[in-house]
Formats: structure tokens, C-alpha cells, sequence
């Protein structure tokens, strides 16, 4: 399996074994019910996670979830850009979770490390904000958008489509001058697909990473759990570190996480097995 070294920002993070990425929201509406837009709320929980074997942080200002609504542009920039001043000291890679290339620059000025886009690059002026930076992106895979992407999601081939429309933003990318080391990949689970589709991409999994571009995978407390277990939002921690474990065996080298605790005593396991 490849191991790269993902150029992030003011990091070389070494992904010889996969690391953890904590998700922080700053928003009022997030489906996993943890969101919280006050800043030192913010940063207590950012502290927290990263107490707890975090080693990345993901900041999002606009909720994602299936059904929500956009968010104005200052408003996220309001959320997003002081808690990056703030936790740019915590000695951890921060990536920004936005589709507003004005959300996107300011992250970087601020200190953001990577840029986490559920769209792909593909807003306008996204590429133009991000391609002179040496932040990473990432790079995910979502059928439609936030309000509306899961009343009907269908595919002819799953897979095939994913991993075609992930290759055609990573061409995008290299073209404007974006180094390889710096681009991640994320099918976008949950994003556009139903569960059986996530299941299939979670099996293949690894025709994703053949390409040698690391994968980023999240499927915390999401829906595609609850339909599996029958268990709310709340209570979907030891599925969502179960998938988490699935994830990296099939691959991935960063998993997202809202439970960071539970996920890292699942891949410390995981990791104490592999050694001699």
C-alpha cells in the first residue's frame, strides 16, 4: 500500500499509518446535533479532540447535511475564519471544510492547512483560490447538492462514476499547476448516494487510492449507519468506528471523525496487529 507524504500546508504529514481527522462545526444546524457557531465553544472542543488522538482538524461554517440550506458567504467567513486564528498554534494540520472560494482564500491567509471541498473545485473561482497555495485539497465526490441530494440518488455504475468524476477534477487540478502531493481524494460517502451505493464504494474502496493519491473518508454518525444498526444520530459511535476500521483496512489513510476517542482505540488495535 502506498504511504504518501501529503503536503499540508505548513505540515508534511506522513501517512504511513492513517491519522484522524476531528470534525469541529461552527454551525446551528448540523445533522450530528454538535454544532456550535460560538467561538471559545469552538475552540474547547477543537482542544478536546485533539486531547483525544486527533490529528488533523476539520472546520466547517455551512452544514452539509442532506436537506440543508446555503449559508451567506460572511456569515461562514465570520464562523470559520477566527477559530483558524485561533487553533493555528495547536501544532495540528487545519482544514476548512467550504465551497466558497472567498471562504477558501481567507482560510488560507487565516492559516488553514487544507481545503476540504464537498463540491469537488468545481464553484467558480474555487480552483483559481486554492491552485497557488501550498494548502492539500481534497477532493469529494457528491451527486447534486446539500438540499437535495439524497431524495433520488442513481447511478448506472457507482464506482465507475465516482472514481471517473474524481480523476477529472484531480486532471483540473494538475493542470493549473497543483503538485500530486497535495491532492486527496474522498468518494463522498453519504453525499448522493444510498446506502447500498456507500456499501459498494466502501468495498472497492481501494480503486480509489490506485492512482497514489491518498483517500479521506468520513461516514461518522451518518445515516447509512443508522439505516445498518437501526440506532440514532447520537448513538452510532461504535458503528461509525467499525466503519472507520473497514476504511483504512480497504485504504484510507485519513478517517473523519466526530468520536475520536473510540476511533483511535479501534486503529491503535488495528495498527498494534500489523506490527512484527
Amino acid at each position: 500500500m502506498n504511504a504518501p507524504v501529503l503536503q499540508c500546508g505548513r505540515f508534511q504529514l506522513d501517512l504511513t499509518q492513517p491519522k484522524i481527522m476531528a470534525i469541529v462545526n461552527v454551525t446551528t444546524d448540523s445533522f450530528s446535533g454538535d454544532g456550535n457557531p460560538a467561538l471559545d465553544a469552538a475552540i474547547r472542543a477543537a482542544e478536546r479532540a485533539v486531547e483525544e488522538g486527533a490529528e488533523l482538524l476539520d472546520i466547517g461554517g455551512e452544514s452539509s447535511r442532506p436537506g440543508a440550506t446555503p449559508v451567506p458567504e460572511q456569515q461562514e467567513l465570520d464562523r470559520v475564519v477566527p477559530l483558524v486564528e485561533a487553533l493555528s498554534g495547536l501544532g495540528v494540520p487545519l482544514s476548512v471544510d467550504t465551497v466558497k472560494p472567498v471562504v477558501m482564500r481567507e482560510s488560507i491567509r487565516a492559516g488553514a492547512d487544507l481545503i476540504n471541498d464537498i463540491a469537488g473545485f468545481r464553484v467558480p473561482g474555487a480552483v483559481d483560490a486554492v491552485c497557488g497555495a501550498p494548502v492539500a485539497l481534497c477532493v469529494m465526490h457528491m451527486q447534486g447538492e446539500p438540499g437535495t441530494m439524497q431524495r433520488s440518488p442513481q447511478y448506472t455504475h457507482v464506482v465507475e462514476e465516482v472514481e471517473a468524476f474524481l480523476d477529472e477534477r484531480v486532471q483540473v487540478l494538475l493542470g493549473c499547476g497543483v503538485s500530486r502531493d497535495r491532492i486527496l481524494l474522498d468518494p463522498g460517502f453519504g453525499f448522493g448516494k444510498t446506502v447500498e451505493h456507500n456499501l459498494m464504494l466502501l468495498r472497492q474502496l481501494e480503486r480509489f487510492g490506485a492512482g497514489g493519491y491518498p483517500l479521506l473518508v468520513g461516514m461518522s454518525r451518518k445515516s447509512m449507519l443508522g439505516a445498518i444498526t437501526g440506532r440514532d444520530v447520537g448513538e452510532r459511535v461504535v458503528a461509525g468506528a467499525a466503519a472507520a476500521l473497514v476504511a483504512v483496512q480497504n485504504g484510507a489513510r485519513i478517517v473523519r471523525t466526530h468520536d475520536v476517542g473510540a476511533t483511535r482505540d479501534v486503529l491503535r488495535l488495528w495498527s498494534a496487529l500489523q506490527s512484527d
